[in-house]
C-alpha cells in the first residue's frame, strides 16, 4: 500500500481500496475485542469499533492526528473512569487498557501494519477473556514460586549476558556463557514443568508423577514407593504405572535436552531412547489402574527451581564437563563412559547435557556421546532399584519393579546395538563392497 500524505486537502492521495481495507481492518479489530468486554458487561462492541476506526482515520492523516487521537481517547478514559469514582464503584481500569491498545491499533492499521495490530488484539482480547483462570491461577501462587520465577529471569536476564562468552581455563573446556545457559534451559524446562502441574492440580498420581519425572525421576520414585510402604497395597497399581511413567518422562526429557544441545547427534539417540520410553509405555498399558479409588492420591512436590538446586546442578554439570573432556582426550572413549556413568548416579539431566555439549563443541564424537548419553540413563534408571528395596519391604511387589525397570535398560542397550548396527557396521559393508 502506498503512503498517504498528511495534508488533507488533496483527496487523490487517498486511494480507495488501500484506505478501505485500512479501515475495514480497523474495525474488525474493535469489533473482536469490543465483543469480549460487551459479553463481560462492560464497555461494548460500538465504543471500541468507533475508537479503531478513529485510530484508523488518524493514522492514515499523519502528522498530530495520531495523538490527537490517543489524547481523546485517553479523556474518554479519564472521564469513564472519573464517573466510577464519583459512584463510589470499582474503576474500568483493565477496559481502559483495552481501549488505549484498540486506539492504537486503530493508528496502526490506518499506517497499514497488518501483523502488529492483530497481533495485540488478539492478545487483548485473550488476556480479558481469561480474566478468571489467570487470577485464579495467580492468586494461587505462593511467596516461593513468585520468588523463584523472579530468580530466574535475574539468572537469565541479568547474570547471563555478562559472563564471558569465551573458554577462561587453559583447556579451552570452561565456556561460563555456554555453562550458564545450560543450567537456565534445564532450570527453565523444571519450572515450566512445575507450573503445567499446578496449573492442571492433583488430577491423581500418574499426572505428578509424569510432570514430576520430567524435572527429577528419581525423587518421584522414592516419594512413591514412600507413599505406597506407608498407606499400604491399596496402591500398589498406582505406584507402579507412576514409576513407569516417571521413567518414561525422564527419558523424553533425556532426548529433549539432547535435541537442545546437539542436534546433531538426536538421530542416533533417537532408537535407543525411543524404545526405552515406548516399553516403558507398553508397561503402564498393561497394567490398568485398580478398581479401587486409589487414583485420587496426588504427588506433593516442592517448586523444583531453587538457587541451591540450580548452583548444585550447573557445578556437577561443569565438572562433568571438564571431566569428561579431559577424559575423553587423555585416555578415550571407555573413560568417558565411566564418567556418564558416574554421572548417571548423580544427576542424569547434568550428565547429558555435559555429553551433548561436548559433541556439539566436538570434545567427543557423536558415537561416544551418545553412547555416554544411554549409558547415564540407564544408570538413572537402575539406580532405583536398590532405593526401592530399601523403602518397600514387600519382595513380590519390588521384583515386579525390579523387573519392569531392568526391562527398560534392555530396550536401552537393544537400541545401542542397533545403533552400531545402522551408523557403523553397514556403513563399512556397503562401503567396502
Amino acid at each position: 500500500m502506498g503512503d498517504f500524505s498528511p495534508e488533507l486537502q488533496d483527496v487523490t492521495h487517498w486511494p480507495f481500496l488501500p484506505a478501505l481495507t485500512r479501515l475495514g481492518l480497523a474495525v474488525a479489530i474493535g469489533v473482536f475485542v469490543g465483543l469480549e468486554r460487551e459479553h463481560s458487561g462492560k464497555a461494548g462492541v460500538r465504543t471500541f469499533a468507533l475508537t479503531s476506526l478513529l485510530g484508523s482515520a488518524a493514522g492514515m492523516s499523519g502528522g498530530f492526528y495520531p495523538i490527537a487521537s490517543l489524547s481523546f481517547t485517553a479523556l474518554i478514559v479519564a472521564l469513564l473512569n472519573g464517573r466510577h469514582l464519583m459512584m463510589r464503584t470499582k474503576m474500568a481500569t483493565t477496559t481502559s487498557m483495552g481501549l488505549i491498545l484498540v486506539a492504537v491499533c486503530g493508528i496502526l492499521c490506518g499506517e497499514g501494519h497488518v501483523f502488529t495490530p492483530v497481533a495485540t488484539a488478539l492478545i487483548t482480547a485473550g488476556l480479558l477473556a481469561w480474566k478468571q483462570p489467570i487470577s485464579g491461577f495467580v492468586g494461587g501462587l505462593t511467596d516461593q514460586e513468585v520468588r523463584s520465577a523472579i530468580l530466574l529471569g535475574i539468572l537469565t536476564f541479568i547474570i547471563y549476558p555478562i559472563l564471558p562468552s569465551h573458554p577462561v581455563d587453559p583447556w579451552g573446556l570452561v565456556e561460563p556463557q555456554s555453562n550458564w545457559a545450560s543450567v537456565i534451559i534445564i532450570a527453565a524446562i523444571g519450572f515450566v514443568n512445575y507450573i503445567l502441574m499446578k496449573w492442571l492440580g492433583p488430577r491423581g498420581m500418574e499426572i505428578t508423577a509424569f510432570f514430576g519425572g520430567l524435572v527429577n525421576s528419581r525423587k518421584v520414585v522414592v516419594e512413591l514407593t514412600g507413599r505406597r510402604r506407608s498407606v499400604g497395597s491399596v496402591l500398589a497399581s498406582s505406584v507402579y504405572r507412576g514409576v513407569m511413567l516417571a521413567t518414561g518422562a525422564m527419558v523424553l526429557r533425556n532426548g529433549l535436552i539432547v535435541l537442545i544441545f546437539a542436534s546433531q547427534a538426536a538421530a542416533q539417540c533417537a532408537l535407543p531412547l525411543t524404545l526405552m520410553l515406548l516399553v516403558s509405555i507398553l508397561l503402564w498399558v498393561r497394567h490398568p489402574l485398580s478398581s479401587r479409588s486409589e487414583g485420587q492420591a496426588s504427588l506433593s512436590l516442592e517448586s523444583p527451581f531453587q538457587l541451591s538446586a540450580a548452583l548444585k546442578f550447573g557445578l556437577v554439570f561443569l565438572s562433568l564437563n571438564v571431566v569428561g573432556g579431559l577424559a575423553q582426550r587423555n585416555f578415550g572413549a571407555g573413560s568417558f563412559y565411566f564418567v556418564s556413568i558416574a554421572g548417571g548416579l548423580l544427576s542424569s539431566a547434568s550428565s547429558i547435557a555435559s555429553a551433548a555439549t561436548l559433541i556439539s563443541r566436538h570434545e567427543i564424537s557423536a558415537t561416544t556421546g551418545v553412547n555416554g548419553v544411554v549409558l547415564s540413563s540407564l544408570t538413572s534408571i537402575l539406580i532405583n532399584i536398590p532405593l526401592m528395596r530399601s523403602i518397600i519391604k514387600e519382595a513380590a511387589f519390588c521384583r515386579k519393579l525390579n523387573f519392569a525397570l531392568v526391562t527398560v535398560a534392555v530396550a536401552g542397550l537393544v537400541g545401542v546395538g542397533l545403533n552400531a548396527l545402522i551408523f557403523d557396521v553397514l556403513p563399512r559393508f556397503f562401503f567396502k563392497a
